[in-house]
Formats: C-alpha cells, structure tokens, sequence
C-alpha cells in the first residue's frame, strides 16, 4: 500500500481532509514504514519554507487573481484549497512569473541538494548501536546488498573500498524518497556509535568537501559528475573528513 500513497494524499492526511477509514489506513501504514514517516515530516515541514524563501516576493504573487479564478468555479468543483495547498499553488506562479532565471534554479538545486541530507539525517538520528551490533559481518551477504546499490544508482562498489579504520561495515541497503533512490552503507563505531555513507544521483557536478551539522550528528558530503555523497555520524567532524577523503580516493580511483 505505502508505494500507492501519493504525496497528496499524505497532504490531505496533514491537511485532516480524510475520513476515518482513509487516516486509519495511512496510521497503519506510517507504524509499518518509517520512511513513509520520513515522507510525512518532509511534507509537515513543507509549508514552512515559503514565508522565507518568497518574503520579498510575496506582493508579487497573483493571489487575488487566483482567488478570483477560483471563485468563478462552482462550488462542487472548486478545489478546497489549505493554506499549504493554497502557498504552494501561490508560490508555484511566482516561481513562473519572476524567478524563472539561473539564480533561481541554482537556489533551487541547492535546495534539493540539502534535502537529501535533511532527509538521511531525519532516519540516521533513530540508530543506536543496538540497530546495528546484531548484524553478521558476512562479506558474502555485504557484496550482494552493494550489487544492489550498483544496478540502481550506476555504481561498482566492493567492500574492500568500504573499509573504514575503527568503524565495522555493517549493511548496505537502498532507500527511497519520492521515487529517488538513496543508498545507505551503515558502520558502527565502538566510540562514537552508528554512522552511514550515503549516496543519490545527482546532476549539480563536482563538488568539494563541506561540512554540516544535523540533530547533532556531523555531516561531510561531496559530489561528483553522477553522485552526491555524504558520511554522518556522531564522530568529530575533523575524523569524518579524513574518512570521507580516504573513501573519495579510492571511489574515485
């Protein structure tokens, strides 16, 4: 069921624009999925970044137009629009009408780009060791999660690659956001507890190292031609650069 969820009905479900049956199904849904929870804190949280990123322009938006428009329609077919609904159709005609210009798009792709890393670090702060010390250190089971990995995201990983001073590879797995494709390769440090390289496909070209910090984990991420990438955890960010340069050379080698 969770692959038929689309993000408007998640939005509805925010919205509280669902019957009983209809929330009860998507309630059984999120205890059994947590990256259906993911979805739906990325969606709470979507409302937010417009009164930001369109403050200067919000005279701008042709909101009475809009409205006027909508109140031609009669009422059985004009939409019930939230204020989330409302903002994003609002903001998409601003983005349409005014900022359709490379600023925009490269503020845009730099966006989407740190979502991916919000979104990872919104699954990472879940970990304890516990999640991870059970799991059999089988290179035999570690190879056939990366042949995963690779077939998806246009990799050729090996364990050997992998390795990390101190730090166990523990499992290697694919997530997925919106149809995006995330892989997940999880470590567990005896010092500082879990952490994960991660990587999606991406298109903004290379980039250099630059760090982050998010529910109190450290973040170091870096792109290439076809991937971004990224090593969190809960270890000095100085210690994640080193490992993250280290597994840069060799991935790229």
């Amino acid at each position: 069921m969770n692959a038929k969820l689309s993000d408007e009905q998640l939005v509805a479900y925010l919205d509280n624009q669902l019957d009983t049956e209809q929330r009860q199904r998507i309630d059984a849904a999120i205890a059994e999925d947590p990256m259906l929870g993911l979805r739906l804190q990325w969606l709470n949280r979507s409302s937010l970044p417009f009164k930001d990123a369109y403050k200067d322009l919000s005279r701008q938006a042709p909101v009475d137009r809009l409205q006027a428009m909508l109140d031609t329609l009669p009422s059985p077919a004009r939409p019930q629009l939230s204020r989330r609904r409302f903002l994003a159709v609002a903001a998409g005609l601003v983005v349409s009408g005014v900022l359709a210009d490379r600023l925009f798009l490269g503020w845009q792709a730099s966006q989407e780009d740190s979502n991916w890393r919000g979104l990872v670090a919104d699954y990472m702060v879940l970990y304890v060791p516990q999640t991870l010390d059970h799991l059999p250190n089988d290179e035999a089971a570690q190879q056939s999660q990366l042949r995963t990995i690779d077939t998806l995201l246009g990799l050729n990983l090996k364990p050997a690659q992998l390795t990390l001073p101190r730090a166990e590879f523990k499992r290697a797995q694919i997530l997925e956001y919106d149809g995006v494709p995330i892989a997940q390769i999880t470590y567990l440090d005896p010092v500082h507890g879990p952490m994960a390289l991660c990587v999606t496909l991406s298109d903004t070209g290379s980039r250099h190292f630059a760090r982050e910090r998010r529910h109190g984990m450290n973040i170091v991420h870096w792109a290439d031609m076809q991937h971004a990438w990224m090593l969190i955890g809960h270890n000095p960010v100085t210690e994640l650069e080193a490992m993250a340069k280290t597994l840069r050379g060799r991935l790229s080698a």
